[in-house]
């Protein structure tokens, strides 16, 4: 098989992350998500706390708030631009999969790419929340609301449309229909399917 990668764009509460670390396993490719960040944070000389901004204050899902921080739009597009750089790095290497931060955008050219949203409807992100994560109700939808909203206005940022855009995505599957391992295997699947693997 060809050297491959795979972007994931998801939901807040869709799971999207331990899938896409399930998948990696699947696989047996490299998986790169907040590595990215620390990264970065070597690249540019600079703490993680001021690439991610709220990453480290409060609980551990409030990293994923604010990927790039609220500094100046001049800062944010320095490490735009470094985590660019990393993500084609990444996916020059070998075969991976990479989380987020606009990746499909970034590898949008690369000949052997594969996009997929993760997305679920809003009561099982709830119930992810609260169960999965182990999160407050008051918690879990103000966390909802807050990422998919953070994570939206990023890519429409960079990217110039929405993370869950159609016409950028090879494959949209709803991970509230297979839970975290099916929908794995099924995107395990489809990579071999459209990879030859």
């Amino acid at each position: 098989m060809e050297k491959y990668v795979v972007t994931i764009t998801r939901d807040f509460g869709s799971l999207g992350r331990p899938i896409a670390r399930r998948l990696s396993e699947l696989l047996n490719i490299e998986y790169y998500d907040r590595d990215i960040v620390e990264a970065t944070s070597e690249k540019m000389g600079m703490p993680v706390s001021v690439i991610s901004d709220e990453e480290e204050r409060g609980s551990n899902f409030f990293r994923m708030l604010f990927p790039l921080g609220t500094e100046s739009m001049e800062r944010q597009a320095r490490i735009f631009q470094t985590q660019k750089d990393i993500i084609a790095g990444l996916a020059e290497k070998g075969s991976c999969i990479i989380v987020g931060r606009c990746a499909d955008y970034i590898l949008a050219e690369e000949k052997n790419a594969m996009h997929v949203y993760i997305y679920a409807p809003y009561r099982i992100r709830y119930d992810n929340c609260l169960n999965t994560l182990e999160m407050k109700p008051y918690e879990a939808k103000r966390m909802i609301e807050a990422v998919d909203k953070a994570r939206g206005n990023y890519h429409k940022q960079y990217a110039k449309y929405a993370p869950d855009d159609p016409n950028h995505k090879d494959l949209m599957v709803n991970s509230g229909l297979l839970g975290v391992e099916g929908t794995a295997r099924l995107l395990a699947e489809a990579v071999r399917l459209n990879f030859g693997g």
